[in-house]
This record gives C-alpha cells, structure tokens and sequence, in this order.
C-alpha cells in the first residue's frame, strides 16, 4: 500500500509539471529573474510610449488593473473578447465603452512574448503596466507581485454584480470592498485613483444636474459646459480638473472643495467616516502614495478562486 501510495504521488507530481495544478500559488517579486528577466523593462519602455502619446492612458491602465481584480481576481479576464460559449466581462455595464488599453496590453504581449514565449502571465503584465502607469504619471512606486495566471474563461455577470458603479453610496464602497478583503482605508487611498483620468457625461450628469446638495456651484456651472442635459453622453471630464494628468493628492482638496465629480467621489467627504482620512491625505501627499502603493499591492493579491482553470495565455484575447 505503501508503494502504491508512493507510485500515485510521483504520477501526481509529473503531471503538475506537465498540466496546470490549480492552487492558490504564492507570489513574487522574483517570480521572472530567471524565466524572463527583461520583463519589467519591456512593460517600462511600452506603458512610457503610451503615456507620453496620450497621458489619460495612464488612468486607462490603472482602471483596468482595477476592473480585473474585483471580477474573479487578478487573472486578466477582463482581456477575454466574447466567444460563442460565453459573454465576457468587456461589455458588461461598468466596461463597456468605458474600460480602455486593451491595445497597451497586446502591445506589450507581443514584445514580451518575442523575448520569452508563454512565461509571462497577462495578469502579471496589467499588474506592471499599473504600477508603471501610477509613476509615470508622478506617482509612487512599488515591487510587484508577480506569479498570476490567467483564467480560461470570464463571466459578464460576475462584473456586473462585483464593480461599484459611480452612484455607489459610501456605505456601498465599504462593503463592495470589504468583500474583496480591503479595508475603507484601502477603499479611500485606492480612490485617490481619480487623481487622473476623465469620466464620461454619462456617468456624472446626474450629479451636476440632480441638485445635490454637497456640490460647489461654480464647480457645477463649469461642468455643465461640456455635459448637457441630453446627448453627449460620451463627453469626458477631468476627475481633477486642477492637474488631471498628474498623480498626486488633489483629488482629495478637490472633495474638500465639494469638486467630487462623480457621486461616489464626494460620498468619501459627506460628513462620514472618511472624512478625517480625507483631511489627512489632503495635507500628507507622503501619506497617501505611501497608502496607495501598500493598497494596490493588496488589491493585486487577489486570486481567483480554488478549482479556476488558468493558464498562460498567448494572447491576451483568447485562451489558448
């Protein structure tokens, strides 16, 4: 029996060298050194060029990082395009027409790939292009995790039911993070996100037009300019119209200001438990970076549950 057992558990381990075993694997920063070594550097030099040819791509890439780890996980499932045999997560309600980079991401697949074929993960490329997004914009930096796989499937449902959508209370924040394992601390610094991006008509009319009481007039009065009441609903906006393009704290200023441009931007400072972290981010930009790094690299642990079938996808667009 002993050698049966024996015989049964060397079979076990040649087929987990030749087949994908499912696991909660642990992660890295020293997951590529010696697999793909040049990898961080492909991810710099592509995510730069994109940057500098627009600077919203920086948001883009961050968003998107953040789209794939509250569907599932961080398993780039949110890069599937839909098939015949399931509707992804590319056009559920919060992505589509709205999540964007895909094109970022295959650019830095196909470099990748060219310098080592079917070892990097396309989870771990958006968890570098991310952070790479973050300092390229003036941001922090931070070591990255690596060691993702990629999931053989995605699920327009799961990201319809797991991504807060811009109407989200604060109490809905807390708890729609709380479920991933984050804390309202997290919730607060990830938010501070919006510190670049723009957002679409769509997505704020109601605030600016809704006679929130918690909005300033002339904030209001200026975004109405580009957003009417009907039609132009793909009209964007600056999160912070002070330095849209440059990671820093202002974000915050701005919702002491009552210049959240989103409802669940000024639902972090709306006389709640916020508040006070929203005051201190504000005046300790040292304090939020330093957050904001220790929450992304949180947020980047999220794994996709026991039993995923995952892989290394060869493109990021479909499975292998």
């Amino acid at each position: 029996m002993g050698t049966s057992f024996a015989r049964s558990f060397v079979l076990l381990a040649l087929l987990c060298l030749l087949l994908p075993c499912h696991g909660k694997g642990k992660l890295s920063t020293k997951f590529y050194a010696k697999s793909c070594p040049g990898v961080a550097t492909i991810v710099r030099s592509v995510m730069a060029q994109a940057i500098a040819k627009e600077p919203r791509m920086g948001a883009s890439i961050i968003r998107l990082f953040f789209h794939d780890c509250f569907v599932n996980g961080c398993d780039a499932s949110i890069l599937l395009d839909d098939t015949a045999t399931f509707t992804g997560e590319k056009n559920a309600g919060a992505n589509a027409n709205s999540v964007r980079g895909y094109e970022v991401i295959d650019a830095i697949k196909t470099q990748v790939e060219a310098a080592c074929k079917g070892i990097v993960s396309c989870a771990d490329i958006v968890a570098l292009a991310s952070r790479d997004a973050v300092n390229l914009l003036g941001g922090p930096t931070w070591n990255v995790q690596l060691g993702r796989k990629d999931s053989r499937t995605a699920s327009a449902t799961a990201a319809n039911a797991n991504l807060p959508g811009p109407g989200s209370s604060a109490a809905s924040l807390v708890s729609a993070f709380a479920a991933k394992g984050l804390s309202a601390r997290d919730m607060t610094a990830l938010s501070g996100a919006h510190t670049v991006g723009r957002a679409r008509c769509v997505f704020f009319r109601g605030r600016i037009y809704g006679g929130e009481p918690n909005i300033n007039a002339t904030f209001a009065a200026a975004r109405q300019q580009g957003c009417p009441q009907s039609g132009g609903d793909g009209n964007l906006a600056p999160f912070d119209d002070q330095t849209p393009d440059a990671f820093d704290n202002a974000y915050y200023a701005n919702l002491m200001a009552q210049r959240g441009l989103l409802h669940s931007d000024q639902e972090l400072f709306n006389g709640g438990p916020a508040d006070a972290l929203v005051r201190k981010y504000s005046g300790n930009a040292g304090m939020f970076a330093n957050d904001f790094a220790k929450a992304m690299v949180k947020m980047g642990g999220l794994m996709p549950a026991a039993g995923t079938p995952t892989e290394v996808r060869l493109s990021c667009r479909k499975v292998n």
